[in-house]
């Protein structure tokens, strides 16, 4: 009785690790690059009552009698199979599509994790969300604060957009020399382009009032051709104000165009005086611009890692794995490697826990757990039956 009480104990604790294992896969159904676990069962030493016996002439072999005593853990087995993918659409969100792991440096110790939702801190570094740095093949991996915009290629090459070193004080100091010289040569340019616009209107205008003028007189001599009356009066009459308008027209024309070429004469020597000083300048600036333009540059490439049995890598916490006697030794390498697989910038790897698995395996546990305290009260009753003989 006792045996079958301690078989039922060992079920009992071993099938509330069982439920401890899939309530914590449970939990991180969510967690970012979480691997689940398995428990399996194996049993314990068998207690033997008779053993096995060879055939001989005149009878056969008899198997051995064994009673077991129960069961035990005989493994909790993280899972390194590949969990689905969530597209985020963020730069630094980094799936692995393979085996390798991502490196991230914790003082002189290195731990991994399949976790890649990274980020960059406040000096450009890109880390992990407890501040630790992503290494990279020359160390942590830096991009300028000043970048306009970064990448990640599949190989793990991070990129950004910059200007190279030296440039915003050469541009600094280009546009501090060039901006009064062209400030200068604008003003001249406005002052001489607009004489010379106004002096195209005083002639428009002049143009006009001739036109003007040579109609007036032409209905002067018609009015003067009229027969004496009060016809011939309104005609003279208007043609004389027509001409009088006319040529107050082409007078005050004739004053715009002698202004207008008297400021051409004025602003004409500036302006070419200034724009001798600018078109030199232009070039200067125009190749300086060039020479120190934004331009695509590498911040380093990601290390990933791999090991011969993932399986022994142990758990840490925080999503991160640490090197064990079991996982091997690490292989260093780059995504797109051999056997490392590739990063994928803007997804990120999800738990590999299946829910409909763990409910199940969950339901199967809670049975055995109930069987085996049947084992253990049914065993208890008999007991109570043997303490009952003695009444």
């Amino acid at each position: 009785m006792l045996r079958s009480m301690y078989s039922g104990i060992s079920g009992l604790k071993n099938f509330q690790t069982k439920l401890d294992v899939i309530g914590n896969n449970i939990a991180n159904v969510n967690t970012y690059g979480f691997k689940k676990g398995r428990t399996v069962f194996k049993d314990l030493i068998s207690q033997t009552v008779a053993g096995a016996s060879a055939p001989g002439e005149n009878r056969g072999g008899v198997n051995p009698k064994q009673v077991g005593l129960g069961s035990q853990i005989a493994a909790i087995d993280t899972l390194h199979t590949g969990g689905s993918t969530q597209f985020t659409g963020n730069t630094l969100d980094l799936a692995v599509a393979g085996d390798g792991f991502f490196q991230v440096m914790n003082g002189n110790e290195t731990l991994y994790t399949r976790a890649g939702n990274f980020y960059m801190d406040n000096n450009g570094d890109i880390v992990d969300g407890d501040g630790r740095y992503v290494k990279g093949e020359l160390g942590k991996i830096t991009i300028p604060t000043t970048a306009s915009s970064m990448s990640v290629g599949q190989d793990g090459t991070v990129y950004f957009v910059d200007l190279p070193p030296g440039a915003a004080e050469a541009i600094a100091a280009a546009e501090k020399l060039f901006g009064p010289i062209e400030k200068a040569f604008k003003a001249a340019e406005t002052a001489f382009n607009k004489a010379k616009e106004d002096l195209k209107a005083g002639q428009k205008d002049l143009a006009t009032a001739e036109k003007a003028l040579e109609k007036a007189n032409a209905e002067l001599v018609k009015a003067n051709a009229l027969p004496a009356g009060a016809e011939k009066t309104a005609a003279l009459a208007a043609a004389n104000a027509a001409i009088a308008k006319a040529n107050t027209e082409k007078n005050s024309a004739d004053a715009a165009i002698t202004k207008a070429n008297n400021d051409i004469g004025t602003t004409q020597p500036t302006y070419i005086t200034e724009k001798g000083k600018y078109d030199p300048a232009k070039i200067n600036f125009d190749k300086t611009m060039a020479d120190n333009k934004a331009t695509l540059q590498e911040a380093g490439q990601i290390q990933m890692a791999k090991f011969s049995n993932p399986g022994g890598l142990e758990k840490v916490g925080g999503n991160y794995f640490r090197v064990t006697a079991n996982s091997g030794e690490e292989t260093i390498g780059f995504a797109t490697d051999q056997g490392f697989g590739k990063t994928e910038s803007g997804f990120l790897e999800m738990s590999n826990v299946d829910l409909s698995e763990e409910f199940t395996e969950m339901i199967v546990a809670q049975r055995g757990f109930q069987a085996n305290t049947r084992i253990i009260t049914t065993s208890d009753e008999i007991l109570q039956e043997l303490v009952n003989l003695k009444r």
